[in-house]
């Protein structure tokens, strides 16, 4: 199920290689919507080893519900699972470099700005980070904006131009309509003829 108020997006899985690429499409593209396309690389990356450390290490089940949400300054990125032991940062230094797991926290907290975890008592825990808004973020999403009378609008004009020995075939061409009238003195427009 997928939740979109204005500024908030939820999508709940199961915690499985095959529905992890799903939801980062789902993030880069509510990013995106928000405009907030420069947060696209940290936040997949960081829901990634999210979701990752939920199918390796999450019991009873890999359920669970990924959020983020837009703040005036900030992007929340959060996922709840089911089960209440919290996550720990290995901040041991003698971690093997040609080590192919075990690094996510310690990605997450490399590409946020913030994260935590939090338990929800016999709910599971919430991990979450935050990624700092660019300035020139929208606090809303953006809205195409509406035509104006002034702007021409395009419809098909049929022209049928005259050679050195008659009609030549029609040729269909795109011709500008303006919604507001022609001034009482504007001249008849001129009419264009193709010389075959």
């Amino acid at each position: 199920m997928i939740s979109y108020p204005s500024r908030h997006c939820t999508v709940e899985l199961q915690a499985l290689p095959s529905r992890i690429g799903q939801v980062r499409r789902i993030v880069s593209a509510q990013l995106r919507y928000w405009h907030l396309d420069p947060l696209i690389d940290r936040a997949t990356l960081g829901v990634t080893e999210l979701l990752t450390n939920v199918h390796q290490h999450a019991e009873p089940d890999k359920t669970c519900t990924v959020e983020i949400e837009l703040l005036p300054s900030q992007l929340v990125v959060s996922v709840r699972d089911r089960d209440p032991r919290l996550p720990v940062l290995d901040t041991d230094q003698q971690t093997d470099t040609d080590a192919t797991c075990g690094r996510g926290l310690a990605m997450v907290a490399a590409v946020s700005e913030s994260w935590g975890a939090r338990p929800e008592g016999e709910d599971g825990k919430v991990v979450w980070f935050t990624l700092p808004t660019p300035a020139s973020a929208p606090a809303r999403p953006a809205r195409a904006p509406r035509r104006t009378a002034a702007e021409p609008r395009f419809v098909e004009v049929a022209v049928e131009p005259v050679g050195p020995v008659g009609p030549v075939a029609p040729v269909a061409s795109a011709a500008p309509v303006v919604d507001e009238p022609a001034p009482a003195h504007a001249h008849a427009p001129a009419r264009s003829a193709v010389v075959g």
